[in-house]
């Protein structure tokens, strides 16, 4: 109907950190890049071309977002997507468009799919079938907005939204798990039967990745060490062969893009150094591990020492975080489970019939369970809780690419598929039906 030789679907993924496009087929997405934005505020005025700005401002009034200014005429948002936030720019403040996983920014979303389409993959919209990934979570509203505003914006011919819990299953070659799925902003569990994603049994919890990353560079902070962002400093040549770090200053640097800059450091500080320890963190007992070096970007070398193994932990005893200095606690009074309770816990919510084969079909996906020996100890974990009858299997693809990408593997493969062919939402029913048709074609 829509798949076929000529014209292969496109398959796009916002997370919570890094946004996912390719087309259906690939192995892995062509463009991946943040899912953050930089967004400055210009005043009428300024130097920008002309056609650009009418764009933005009907796309502005189209969805609905209203800029900061009340003075409509007056100011407007030029946002940066993609590689051009990592140049940095006066007042340029960083934005993430989801929260919790769901997004509250459609203008910013908008300007993503916008980026992945037309600047990194180089296609017409109009002329492919989008198969949208889209959190175990997400409401009817959400759903009816991303359809309104693909056949709306760009009056895509064919369009299907599909759960990310059940294209992690797809990309494993299952039909029945329990997907663990930790990405950036958050760690979602959730229930895959025959396909389709069993809504009670989805559990939630804000510790992901980000989350990690804080935790890492509050530690570090309270140690005294000073994490310089790239753009604050360059070196300097002494003499031949040796070189000073001299600071820049720019103060009109906003304080989110310091942060985001810092994230990053610290992000790639957790990726290289931290594995989760094998049983629960204690501090006494963890005091004398020997330490990991790591050379920062702008020459000092530190030694990471008990925070190697602290840090992941949280995942299982999120209690942890408040230990370390200058994190806030959560913001809701009730208590964030640790990974193994969000397991048997959504387990417990499902039929008794299947639990034996979700145990046995537990798998890890998303940016945040690549850290070494997660799969080991959430095992480990799960059969301490588990009912004695069970066999806790957990799976994670051994290569860290395809746990990043599983959702979007998930999608290429479906998508792909002859026998999906006919599921698609067609433009031709969303203008006989109407937007709400949406979920009854992509339950």
């Amino acid at each position: 109907m829509y798949g076929g030789d000529e014209v292969s679907a496109i398959v796009i993924d916002v997370g919570s950190y890094s946004c996912k496009a390719g087309y259906a087929g690939d192995d892995t997405p062509k463009a991946v890049f943040p899912s953050v934005v930089g967004s400055v505020e210009q005043t009428e005025g300024m130097d920008d071309p002309k056609p650009e700005k009418e764009a933005d401002s009907a796309s502005d009034s189209k969805n609905g977002a209203k800029p900061m200014d009340v003075d409509k005429a007056k100011t407007k948002r030029k946002l940066y997507v993609g590689q051009e936030l990592e140049f940095r720019r006066d007042h340029m403040e960083v934005i993430s468009p989801m929260k919790d996983g769901t997004v509250t920014d459609w203008d910013i979303v908008d300007n993503i799919w916008n980026h992945a389409f037309r600047r990194r993959l180089l296609i017409n919209p109009e002329e492919h079938p989008m198969l949208i990934a889209e959190p175990s979570t997400n409401t009817a509203q959400q759903r009816e907005k991303a359809a309104e505003l693909m056949f709306e914006s760009y009056k895509v011919p064919a369009l299907f939204l599909a759960k990310n819990a059940v294209l992690t299953s797809f990309a494993s070659g299952r039909a029945t798990s329990l997907v663990v799925d930790s990405g950036g902003g958050s760690t979602v569990v959730s229930a895959v039967h025959d396909g389709f994603v069993l809504q009670k049994s989805v559990a939630t919890s804000p510790v992901g990745g980000e989350f990690l990353t804080d935790c890492m560079m509050k530690s570090l902070e309270s140690k005294g060490i000073v994490i310089r962002p790239r753009y604050s400093f360059k070196k300097k040549e002494t003499s031949p062969g040796e070189y000073k770090i001299v600071d820049l200053d720019l103060p009109n640097t906003t304080e989110s893009y310091r942060l985001y800059c810092m994230r990053a450091i610290a992000s790639d500080v957790k990726e290289s150094v931290c594995r989760v320890p094998d049983t629960a963190f204690d501090e006494v007992a963890y005091a004398n591990v020997p330490t990991t070096s790591y050379e920062l970007p702008d020459g000092q070398t530190i030694e990471v020492g008990a925070d190697r193994f602290k840090v992941p932990d949280i995942l299982f005893n999120p209690s942890l975080s408040q230990t370390i200095p200058g994190i806030d606690g959560f913001a809701d009074s009730t208590p964030v489970r640790g990974l193994q309770r969000m397991v048997i816990d959504s387990i417990n919510k499902c039929d008794v019939d299947i639990r034996k084969e979700l145990f046995s079909n537990i798998l890890l996906s998303g940016g945040s369970s690549s850290i070494l020996q997660l799969k080991e100890r959430l095992e480990k974990e799960v059969l301490e809780e588990s009912p004695q009858a069970a066999r806790v299997k957990v799976m994670a693809s051994g290569n860290s690419v395809e746990r990043r990408f599983s959702v979007w593997i998930g999608g290429s493969i479906l998508a792909s598929l002859g026998s999906f062919q006919q599921m698609w939402f067609s433009k031709a029913e969303y203008e006989e039906h109407g937007v709400s048709y949406i979920q009854r074609k992509c339950p």
